[in-house]
């Protein structure tokens, strides 16, 4: 991957924090999306600070022109897109807003879709590429509590499927990769504001549910992603990969 040009989104932070610094590491030339200014800034500086290639836009993945103004002003060519960028929600039905709803389907589907959009010609113009789509163990199993999540990872595993049979005559592979749970800023947010004083308590708890006994560090989802995005796995589309720590298939 070295030299190969890589748009990542939601990199400021998380997994897609990690996946800037795996890429940026290997020698490739990083962009990456957000919304959060200050963070995106910060982590452009200190990847440049390391010598690597890493450069931050701020846009709105909900929000096409402001998306595509900065594609388009990309001189050179695009060899990957990581769709990445997120936001979950605790809830049921019952207690999922229409707000709520809309709020996790622009994000979570329309920004994956316009992202796409977006970079699709000119991976089509360079001869194919990867797009790489962050999917969850909530598409394909039903998890307490994630109804308006669960039906936005239910779309990203449709929309990779969909990609990948459309334009695989165009050399362009699509996958997706559905972690379990992983130990990010969110969760440590989740735990401080819904189980103050029993942080660590409920993280054991939560880590437990993986049969492998932990959560997934951010670091080995962005060593996954960095495989199916390599012209190693350039025999691979349409796949969905689980990363769960037995989560889907060992549960007991």
């Amino acid at each position: 991957m070295k030299n190969k040009s890589i748009l990542i989104t939601g990199g400021a932070s998380g997994i897609g924090l990690a996946m800037v610094q795996k890429f940026a590491r290997e020698g490739s030339q990083v962009y990456f999306i957000d919304s959060n200014v200050p963070a995106g800034e910060k982590v452009m500086h200190d990847e440049q600070e390391k010598g690597h290639s890493v450069n931050f836009w701020q846009a709105d993945v909900t929000d096409f022109d402001s998306v595509n103004h900065h594609i388009q002003r990309h001189p050179g060519k695009f060899h990957v897109l990581i769709n990445n960028a997120g936001i979950s929600h605790i809830g049921k039905v019952e207690n999922t807003t229409e707000e709520d709803f809309e709020r996790l389907f622009q994000v979570n589907v329309k920004g994956m879709f316009i992202c796409t959009k977006a970079v699709l010609p000119k991976l089509i113009q360079d001869g194919g590429g990867s797009i790489l789509n962050m999917c969850s163990v909530a598409a394909t199993m039903g998890l307490p509590d994630r109804f308006a999540y669960s039906m936005t990872k239910g779309a990203a595993l449709s929309m990779t499927f969909s990609i990948a049979r459309d334009y695989v005559e165009k050399g362009i592979r699509c996958n997706c990769l559905s972690p379990g749970r992983v130990h990010t800023p969110f969760v440590d947010d989740f735990l401080s504001k819904n189980y103050p004083g029993q942080e660590q308590e409920m993280f054991e708890k939560l880590a437990a549910t993986q049969p492998i006994g932990r959560m997934a560090s951010p670091e080995e989802i962005a060593e996954l992603a960095y495989f199916i995005s390599s012209d190693a796995s350039g025999f691979i589309t349409g796949a969905n990969y689980n990363i769960d720590g037995g989560f889907l298939h060992l549960k007991m």
